[in-house]
């Protein structure tokens, strides 16, 4: 028998909750249309739920019947990535505990995913950090997160150390861990607090720098200038730009570089589009080389 796709199964299991409990069916055309699915944890988006019919069978009932039909375990919501320190706020509405190992590209990466964004869109640029390194390389990343783009580089690359830049505790806890986990943590070392701090303390060591911050990278331009070596190297550079005109974004990011008060050339090297980030808008990584000027 061919098993049904899991939007029908959403809908027959929650359908056969909205009818015990005598609510009015048509809710089942609200139903989410889309989730994030991993480990045993299924994300639902934040406009889920919020029509007026649901609040009479909002409750246990109705997770465990979307976890029954989704087939996991644990269900939450989510919010908004709020504040400086880019924290989630996913609500765990099935489940006692939000810690979960995601798998990719055959790297673990550990973190708390009520309090840790990860945004799966990005497993391209994730994958390609981890080819771009060269053989013995220093690495900084500015903004690294529980190791987005840094255990790519160490566990798929031969860089030899990436110093990680981090002042979220939740963050720093989850990429302790997972560089143990995926045995690369003698490869690097984290440097814990407002990397405005905490870089400086690295100028000119390193080969490249990763800037991964949205939607914009730009306070940190000054700081990865200064941790790259006097022989130059490649930025990494992430930001947001109009979907119809990457050019305006390239130009005013090398502009804001060329105007900084150091001794470098700049130079595009390449542009990503990782992903779609909002109606007419996108996400790009702009690689850019810097050498001494002739």
């Amino acid at each position: 028998m061919h098993e049904q796709d899991p939007h029908g199964r959403l809908r027959e299991f929650v359908g056969q909750l909205i009818q015990q409990k005598g609510a009015d069916s048509s809710l089942l055309d609200n139903l989410p249309k889309r989730w994030e699915k991993f480990a045993d944890v299924v994300l639902m988006p934040r406009t889920s739920f919020n029509e007026e019919g649901w609040k009479h069978i909002l409750g246990p009932e109705l997770w465990s019947a979307i976890a029954s039909a989704l087939k996991v375990n644990r269900i939450g919501k989510i919010g908004e990535i709020i504040g400086e320190k880019r924290e989630s706020t996913v609500e765990l509405l099935r489940g006692e505990d939000d810690w979960v190992i995601r798998r990719e590209n055959g790297i673990d990466y550990g973190y708390n995913f009520t309090q840790c964004m990860f945004s799966a869109g990005n497993v391209n640029e994730r994958r390609r950090m981890g080819e771009v390194g060269g053989v013995e390389e220093t690495v900084v990343d500015l903004f690294s997160g529980i190791g987005y783009y840094t255990l790519p580089m160490l566990v798929n690359s031969q860089v030899n150390h990436v110093h990680c830049c981090e002042w979220n505790p939740n963050a720093i806890r989850a990429l302790k861990w997972s560089l143990e986990r995926n045995n690369v943590a003698n490869r690097c070392t984290i440097h814990e607090g407002d990397n405005r701090l905490t870089a400086p303390n690295l100028s000119a060591q390193a080969d490249r720098v990763i800037l991964g911050l949205l939607p914009t990278a730009e306070g940190g331009f000054e700081l990865a200038i200064n941790c790259l070596k006097k022989i130059g190297g490649c930025l990494h550079i992430h930001g947001i730009a109009p979907a119809s005109d990457h050019d305006s974004w390239v130009d005013e990011t090398i502009t804001k570089l060329s105007n900084l008060n150091h001794d470098f050339s700049i130079s595009e090297s390449s542009r990503v589009r990782v992903k779609s980030y909002a109606p007419h808008w996108d996400h790009l990584v702009l690689d850019v080389n810097l050498s001494p000027r002739a």
